[in-house]
């Protein structure tokens, strides 16, 4: 990787210590704290079930903006969106919670959670147990461990950390060294990104290329890159359980229809 294409990573992993580090010291959660705050996660298998179940399904994400897209809607409104998705047929729903580069905060898990009773991913650099204990306190059902952000002793033990609080992991990859680390923590939820975090370049076809190589019994989701119908059509007859749907989704005039047109049949 050259330095220019680890810039946007290196940069946001950055501004991610810092800001778990500040929160960590404004708000510790113990143990006990982030029970008692617990907003409705259920269990791994909840996530996983959603993922599962018969044709692909869509997890409709709310965003704010992103570095390579700018924002995505004026003055979005995430009850109304959230709930938009939850008609229109989603099968879970992914929050971004990164704030510096993607307009988040936690507060968009917490609403979502109020107005939403599908399965909730956290989406965010994880870096830290903390960040663990937050998703749970906020009503996460799931959280997002990207392989390419992590070393490896980092991504097995954040990826049983979640399993032991009752979160379900969805494990991103980007090629074929970075799923074979995933697999080797014992994922069951991957999550081939299309678009690379080093430099934002898309490419839908690393999908079709990864999923050769993930064997029976391990759910993939293709993320990044998906807009149509033909798209989906596609990624389920290679066996794809989900895809993971953001921007095309936040720029629809009508969200629900958005949602129901991705899945309608042939």
């Amino acid at each position: 990787m050259s330095a220019r294409e680890s810039t946007v990573l290196e940069r946001i992993l950055a501004q991610t210590r810092e800001e778990v580090e500040r929160r960590k010291r404004e708000r510790p959660l113990s143990a006990d704290s982030f029970e008692r705050e617990r907003a409705g996660a259920d269990s791994p298998n909840r996530f996983r079930e959603a993922l599962d179940a018969e044709g692909i399904g869509v997890i409709a994400e709310f965003k704010r903006r992103s570095p390579s897209a700018g924002a995505l809607r004026e003055h979005a409104d995430l009850e109304a969106i959230v709930g938009a998705y939850e008609r229109g047929g989603a099968a879970a729903v992914s929050v971004l919670t990164e704030g510096p580069n993607f307009g988040g905060a936690l507060d968009d898990l917490r609403a979502a959670r109020r107005v939403c009773s599908l399965p909730l991913l956290r989406k965010d650099f994880v870096l830290d147990d903390y960040q663990l204990r937050e998703a749970l306190a906020a009503g996460a059902d799931a959280v997002l461990l990207i392989v390419a952000a992590l070393a490896q002793p980092q991504l097995a033990h954040l990826h049983t950390a979640a399993h032991e609080l009752g979160l379900a992991a969805l494990v991103e990859v980007h090629d074929r060294e970075e799923l074979r680390r995933a697999l080797d923590v014992g994922a069951r939820i991957v999550g081939v990104n299309n678009r690379d975090l080093r430099d934002f370049s898309v490419d839908i076809t690393r999908t079709e290329t990864l999923l050769r190589d993930v064997p029976a019994g391990v759910s993939v989701v293709s993320e990044s890159g998906i807009s149509s119908p033909q798209q989906l059509r596609r990624l389920d007859e290679q066996g794809v359980s989900a895809v993971l749907v953001g921007e095309a989704l936040m720029r629809a005039p009508d969200p629900a229809a958005a949602v129901e047109a991705l899945t309608a049949p042939a």
